[in-house]
């Protein structure tokens, strides 16, 4: 069956056992198949992070785009996925804090005022853990992430290549981190 909106197109001959087509583009059979399986995990990870389902949809975009050039066979899909949509939400995350830094110390002029949305309080504290979260050091950072996200103690060592035991060190650390950056950056009250 072709990709939506090929109609008409054979697909190409694969190399035997590889999933990926010979000539002038590869393409992995297995794409639509996985793609069709795992999207909503994979947008459903990146929103966690990133509070915006229009950016996870576009880490989503570049996640499936890494996959399909990717040799990851079909059956380790969803780990493989679900850290790259870490891995990737995480470092918009962390661009978009430093572009943030820029356009701070790029204006001289009044300051903007903030959007409505941005005074409520939920909004706020989640952008305060975000913020928090993107200074986590990377491991840990990916590591509460997944956790938080649903994997099992197990999926996460499996996905990160950890033993499942230093999962839980990992997550309570990261915790700990988390919350102290927090209150390192909270406003007085």
């Amino acid at each position: 069956m072709p990709f939506p909106g090929v109609r008409g197109m054979a697909r190409p001959r694969t190399e035997r056992g590889t999933g990926m087509s010979r000539g002038r583009v590869d393409v992995r059979t297995d794409l639509e198949q996985v793609f069709r399986s795992n999207y909503a995990g994979v947008v459903a990870v990146a929103a966690r992070v990133l509070g915006s389902r229009d950016q996870a949809e576009d880490v989503a975009q570049e996640v499936f785009l890494s996959f399909g050039r990717s040799s990851v066979p079909a059956d380790e899909a969803g780990g493989w996925l679900t850290v790259a949509a870490t891995h990737t939400a995480l470092n918009l995350l962390r661009s978009g804090r430093r572009r943030s830094a820029r356009e701070e110390n790029a204006c001289d002029g009044p300051a903007v005022v903030p959007d409505v949305a941005d005074l409520v309080i939920t909004r706020e504290e989640r952008s305060a853990v975000r913020a928090a979260l993107a200074r986590l050091p990377h491991k840990q950072a990916v590591t509460l992430v997944l956790r938080h996200s649903g994997l099992s103690y197990a999926e996460v060592a499996s996905a990160l290549d950890l033993s499942p035991g230093s999962v839980g060190t990992t997550v309570r650390r990261a915790e700990s981190v988390l919350l102290k950056e927090l209150n390192r950056h909270a406003s007085p009250e």
